[in-house]
Order: structure tokens, then C-alpha cells, then sequence
């Protein structure tokens, strides 16, 4: 496919995504069926465009005057991808895909876009007006800032699977891939993102992925799995476990000691989890299904850490799901509020007198973090906030309660919040 081919696809996924609210992977993959002639290299192109307009939505169109997709995704091209002018004008005018040819005033916005310094705060920082009273409330004046960063493009973060094997042999068989340590945790390793129009690094067809030398986890969610301290020897139950993610990072740590539960209330969220743990070496993993009656009833009052990764809005995660930022609504937001109540409430049940809760949100917005545990305390005076790490790696991010809340622009992650709570004796 031409410059051409690539724009006007890229255009028809985003209004399939606008018009028909499908989530960009499905309109990704309705258009990849019917364009069967489109090699790997296309296909990464139209992506990578349709996920930075996503992104960048309203900063674009703050630039160009004209906030329709097309004006984004000539301003992606010019100020994210850096083409001329003129490469943007010859692919509009191409005879079979062009999207016609440039107007006087996009001629112009290209070449002398508005200042984006003069635009409010949810602009700059590309997210939705009704967000701006969370971001001020989490954020303040660096809202903007925030929020430009979970509208950065994500990089690819590995966790070293330590019953397999150890960071330094794990980096040395990913060095074609140029992975490098992530920093904050010694296991964590690194690949930056690819550049626009290209590919994601081939990490799950090394040989040693296979192997389960390592896992792709996000650096700030391994960092949350941490957050659960000292596991080895312990009864942990991952009371949210999903696709198991967390799940095999606390496993790992828990080094085939002691016990580790995964349980979901969504039984198709868990069928990956056997299968990875068993190509991770786990051999203290049950896994407990919602299909059988009471499947976890056995475990009230004997865990020494109940984890929680929360059904949440994902405002943590943008940088990878950037359709989601626009597709999130107040009643949405109010139904994962309620979630998170519940299974706080669900969790508190499974802790020994002595153990703790750890609650994690893939979130930035307060309402689901701080809001929710405050909540909590207020209904199980039985629990007491108790500092989420002593890392000295992570300190510097814990707030004035004792949480951690991480941030693609403070801490180089996906956005997320932990908070520790023990169970008094």
C-alpha cells in the first residue's frame, strides 16, 4: 500500500470506531478482513496512525481548527510521524485512495499550527472535559502534563520469570531486541516502542519466551504485584486474577512456596492462566473457577494477602487502549465504583486476623483509588492502611496516605494505584 492506501484506511477505522462504537481492535480487524492485499508493514501503519489519532485527538485538532478526523490525522502525520507538508499533500491527491486534496486552511494549519500552550488543560493533555475536576483533583497544574504522557505510545516491559531463570540470562537472550533493564525493579526489562509506522518487537516468538523465561507485564504492574511483600511460604489469594498476569508474578516471587489461589468471577478470564503457569514452572498455583458452586467459600478467613485487581476504567492504561479514554462515561465510571466496593467488601472475608488486602486499580482517577479504600475503612474499622512499599526504589511515589500511585509521567509506567491493608488481630 501507497502513503495513500494507508491514511484513508487508517480514516475509515476511526469512523467505524465513531460511528459504530466498536473498540479499535475489532474496527482493526473488520478492516484487515477486507483487506486481504495488506502486507504486515501496512497493517502496522494504519494501526499505529488510528491508535496516535486516538491518542492525540484534541491536542491534533486544537493545532489544525478543526477537531474531525481527518484534520487529526493530518496533524498526527505532520507533528507525531514529522512528514512535509508536501509528502501529506501528494498522498491526499492520489488518484485511487486519496482523501482529496488539502484545503487552504489545512495547507496553512500544517504549516503554522495554534499554539498549543494556549489551550486548556484536558486539551493539552487529551482527555475528556468531565475528567478535568479528577486530573486537578489527582494531579493539580501537572495535569496536563499527566495526561499527555498516558497519551504517549507505551513500551513493551518484561517481567524475568525467576523460577526459570534470572535477569542477566533473560537480557542476554532478548539482545537482538535491544531490551534493556526498566529500572524500579531488578527483574523488570525494557523495549522502547517501535517507531511509528513499524511493528512491535517480536518478544513471544524468542525461543525462551516459550520457555517461560519471562512474561509481558507492564513495569507498573509488576510493581503492584510487589506491593504484596513478603509472599514466600504464604496462603495468597488472587481474588481478580483475569488472564493470570499477576497471578505468575506472584508465584514467582513466592519462589513454589506456600499456596497461591486464582479465582475470577468470569470463568473465561482464567483459561490462559493454567497454561501459563504451567510454561512458567508453578507448582503452588490452584486455580478455583466460578463454575463450581462455592469454589472459594473454603478460603474465608485463612489468607495472609487477598490481592485485588479491580474491574476499574482503565484510565491508567490509555497509552495502550487510547479508544477507551473516549468511550468512558460518568455512568461507566459510577458502575466499576460500585464493583470495586463490592469486592473490597468480597475480599475482606478471606483475610486472617494479621494478614493484609492489597487493592489495585489500573487507574488515575481518585474516585476508584483513595475514594474507594476511604469507603472501605469506614465500613471495616477491622482494617488500617499500613504504607504499600519500603522499596526505597518506589518511596518516592507513595502519597500522603501511604499508597502508591504511579504515573507514566512520574514513574515511566502505566498508570496505577495500590494500597495495603491489614487486618487488625
Amino acid at each position: 500500500m501507497r502513503d495513500a492506501g494507508r491514511l484513508a484506511a487508517a480514516i475509515q477505522v476511526l469512523e467505524d470506531i465513531e460511528t459504530r462504537h466498536k473498540p479499535v481492535r475489532m474496527a482493526l480487524k473488520n478492516w484487515g478482513e477486507g483487506a486481504r492485499y495488506a502486507g504486515a508493514k501496512d497493517r502496522a501503519a494504519v494501526s499505529g496512525l488510528a491508535l496516535d489519532v486516538l491518542r492525540r485527538r484534541r491536542s491534533m485538532g486544537w493545532k489544525m481548527g478543526d477537531d474531525g478526523l481527518r484534520a487529526a490525522s493530518l496533524a498526527v502525520l505532520r507533528f507525531i510521524w514529522d512528514w512535509p507538508v508536501e509528502r501529506i499533500a501528494e498522498a491526499a491527491v492520489d488518484p485511487i485512495h486519496g482523501i482529496g486534496e488539502l484545503t487552504a486552511a489545512e495547507r496553512a494549519a500544517l504549516g503554522t499550527p495554534r499554539d498549543l500552550a494556549n489551550a486548556p488543560a484536558p486539551v493539552r493533555g487529551d482527555y475528556p472535559d468531565w475528567l478535568d475536576p479528577a486530573f486537578e483533583r489527582a494531579f493539580g497544574e501537572a495535569r496536563a502534563q499527566e495526561g499527555a504522557a498516558l497519551a504517549a505510545r507505551a513500551p513493551t516491559d518484561l517481567r524475568v520469570n525467576t523460577l526459570k531463570t534470572d535477569p542477566a540470562r533473560a537480557l542476554k537472550a532478548l539482545t537482538a531486541l535491544e531490551a534493556r533493564p526498566a529500572g524500579l525493579l531488578p527483574n523488570a526489562l525494557r523495549l522502547d516502542p517501535p517507531a511509528a509506522a513499524d511493528r512491535g518487537a517480536p518478544v513471544e516468538a524468542v525461543p525462551q519466551f516459550l520457555k517461560g523465561w519471562y512474561e509481558i507485564q507492564d513495569l507498573g504492574s509488576q510493581v503492584a504485584a510487589s506491593a504484596a511483600g513478603e509472599v514466600k511460604g504464604k496462603q495468597v489469594l488472587d481474588l481478580c486474577a483475569g488472564g493470570g498476569g499477576k497471578t505468575l508474578a506472584l508465584a514467582s516471587a513466592m519462589g513454589n512456596t506456600g499456596q497461591i489461589y486464582a479465582y475470577d468471577s468470569d470463568a473465561r478470564r482464567l483459561t490462559d492462566t493454567i497454561r501459563r503457569g504451567d510454561r512458567a514452572g508453578v507448582r503452588n498455583l490452584q486455580v478455583r473457577s466460578p463454575i463450581n458452586p462455592e469454589p472459594i467459600k473454603d478460603l474465608a478467613g485463612r489468607m495472609d494477602v487477598v490481592f485485588i485487581d479491580a474491574p476499574c476504567s482503565g484510565a491508567g492504561s490509555w497509552r495502550r487502549h487510547p479508544d477507551t479514554k473516549w468511550r468512558l462515561t460518568e455512568d461507566t465510571l459510577a458502575r466499576r465504583m460500585a464493583d470495586q466496593d463490592q469486592v473490597l467488601s468480597d475480599g475482606a472475608g478471606f483475610v486472617k486476623p494479621g494478614g493484609r488486602m492489597v487493592y489495585v486499580t489500573c487507574s488515575v482517577l481518585p474516585a476508584e483509588d483513595e475514594d474507594r479504600v476511604a469507603a472501605f475503612l469506614e465500613r471495616h474499622p477491622d482494617f488500617a492502611r499500613t504504607p504499600a512499599t519500603a522499596d526505597p526504589e518506589l518511596t518516592g511515589f507513595l502519597t500522603r496516605d501511604g499508597d502508591l500511585r504511579l504515573t507514566p509521567h512520574t514513574a515511566g509506567t502505566d498508570g496505577f494505584y495500590v494500597a495495603v491493608l491489614e487486618k487488625s488481630r
